[in-house]
């Protein structure tokens, strides 16, 4: 699971997108910055009200989502 006090989900920010701490600042900026090794001190020196556990948040966020798994059935005639 992933922490709902740091991702939260407000349909009047940023359209409902997943955001950090109710912030305009949405978890797939964070993403993004990460898989572009960004490192975490720059990221956090350009989004001053980041704290280093949202960055963690955000990770642990995505690694959430991607546990999705979709099964294939195959049609029987």
């Amino acid at each position: 699971m992933f922490d709902k006090n740091r991702i939260t989900f407000d349909p009047k920010i940023m359209g409902g997108q997943a955001c950090i701490r109710g912030m305009r600042i949405p978890v797939s900026l964070i993403i993004n910055l990460v898989a572009h090794n960004k490192p975490r001190p720059e990221i956090l020196a350009e989004y001053p009200d980041l704290e280093d556990g949202d960055i963690s948040a955000a990770l642990l966020y995505a690694a959430w989502l991607s546990q999705d798994r979709f099964v294939t059935y195959e049609r029987v005639s």
